[in-house]
């Protein structure tokens, strides 16, 4: 038996335990990104906004999206995939504690600075997941967009 038929399932047994954590990631990135909607009811109530202010909400959050995906990648080369993930969730972590002292508040823009900080998080999180993915499997099972990566 090759050397590399006997590498084959090694990886395949190595990259299990992080294909379950990163799916596990991509069902966060979706509710954390589906719970802007049903905010927006809330916020136009709290702080008393028509609803053309209350749609800052998306805004303030997928602007992160834009202005952040450059900085991101930077942060990403310098950290590392895990890192970048772990710190991904950090800033998200701190988006969503922020909440409890502006709730205090009432004030909206505060409110959509803590949606951008996790936007930030969000960006910085797929950022590093997305490629992470293709790097932990198999080269072979990777689109051919992503086969890049593993040669970064």
């Amino acid at each position: 038996m090759s050397n590399i038929e006997n590498v084959i399932p090694a990886i395949k047994r190595n990259s299990i335990i992080p294909m379950v954590i990163l799916t596990a990631l991509f069902f966060i990135l979706g509710f954390v990104t589906w719970l802007n909607g049903p905010l927006i009811p809330f916020f136009e109530l709290a702080c008393e906004l028509s609803s053309s202010q209350a749609y800052f909400v998306t805004f303030a959050f997928y602007i992160a999206y834009f202005v952040m995906a450059v900085p991101s990648s930077w942060v990403i080369e310098k950290v590392g995939y895990k890192n970048g993930i772990s710190l991904g969730l950090l800033i998200i972590a701190l988006g969503a504690f922020l909440f409890y002292p502006v709730a205090e508040s009432r004030t909206f823009l505060l409110f959509l600075i803590a949606l951008f900080v996790m936007g930030t998080g969000l960006a910085i999180l797929q950022t590093a997941s997305n490629p992470y993915v293709v790097v932990i499997g198999p080269r072979e099972s990777a689109s051919n967009e992503n086969k890049c990566f593993r040669n970064c």
